[in-house]
């Protein structure tokens, strides 16, 4: 069997059981044109994976999730008979800790949304006011971009103020209220996007200037131009540079911030948060409390409240 026929049958096999595996196919996509698909799969060596693995990159947590990839490839190959026994490498590299997530302040926030329109240019498929609306609803909504990016019209009901998220992380979808301000640039996005494109409720939210869907890559990349020109940086190197998904980040912190200093009950509020992010249980919720000095000062301002409390009763 041909590399890229285990490849197609092993993708159709996951999308069967309901699975997007947008990001899977995409690195098995990758295998194949480094291996050449038409290559026999029981020729597939092991040092031809521990090439594709490594590469001339430096070592970062991808190469866990390439891995992990092709392991799975090949144990769907190892279950059907294909292979006799799997190319994986067994030795694997002491990897080094998965990147913090980098928290904007509202002034880098505030930078970003200024330098859009120098980002989107003529010759740039992507309309400054589109750019500007994904940050916003990334940030206001703590969205991650995939799901900002695959909302409809249908999916966005502004007379509620609530967004309809679909078959996200952990095929789980979910509501998403909307906030007063949010809601209102969402409005007026909506009312720019819908004298160009119209109101079918199946067509994308976000689109390029033709009407197409947005895409991450295109997006991902806008944004590092926009990150660069508003001199946002941190040290590195250039695999540790803040990102898109930061904005999600960003606003989870900021949320947490903000209910610290109006004296709010975290303990209740908490679960709320992790419902709204999407996430499965409080685990994913609870790491936004170490992000920033910022929010371990509110958090100790406010032990050391309680601790005077008690003393004086």
């Amino acid at each position: 069997m041909k590399l890229s026929e285990l490849v197609a049958q092993y993708v159709s096999h996951k999308r069967a059981l309901g699975m997007r595996f947008n990001s899977e196919a995409a690195t098995l996509a990758s295998f194949c044109h480094r291996l050449d698909g038409n290559i026999d799969v029981e020729s597939v060596t092991v040092e031809q994976v521990h090439d594709f693995l490594t590469g001339n990159r430096p070592l970062t947590n991808h190469w866990g999730k390439r891995r992990s990839v092709l392991d799975c490839l090949f144990r769907f190959a190892l279950s059907r008979g294909y292979v006799r026994a799997s190319p994986l490498p067994r030795y694997i590299p002491k990897l080094p800790p998965p990147l913090t997530p980098y928290i904007y302040s509202q002034k880098e926030l505030k930078r970003l949304l200024d330098v859009t329109s120098m980002v989107c240019g003529p010759h740039v498929s992507l309309d400054a006011y589109v750019l500007r609306a994904v940050m916003l609803i990334l940030y206001g909504a703590c969205l991650r971009h995939g799901e900002a990016l695959r909302l409809t019209v249908q999916d966005v009901n502004l007379d509620e103020a609530v967004l309809h998220v679909r078959e996200s992380k952990f095929h789980k979808s979910r509501l998403v209220p909307l906030g007063t301000d949010l809601n209102g640039a969402m409005q007026s996005y909506a009312r720019q996007r819908n004298q160009k494109f119209g109101q079918a409720p199946d067509a994308p939210f976000f689109s390029f200037r033709d009407g197409r869907p947005l895409t991450q890559k295109a997006v991902c990349r806008a944004f590092q131009r926009q990150r660069i020109l508003a001199n946002i940086h941190r040290e590195g190197g250039a695999f540790c540079q803040p990102r898109l998904h930061d904005l999600r980040h960003s606003g989870a912190v900021h949320r947490l911030i903000a209910w610290y200093r109006c004296g709010a009950d975290l303990q209740l509020l908490l679960p709320q948060l992790a419902t709204y992010l999407g996430h499965i249980d409080l685990v994913g919720t609870q790491r936004y409390l170490t992000l920033t000095p910022e929010l371990l000062n509110e958090a100790s301002t406010r032990f050391e409240a309680y601790v005077l409390e008690v003393h004086h009763e």
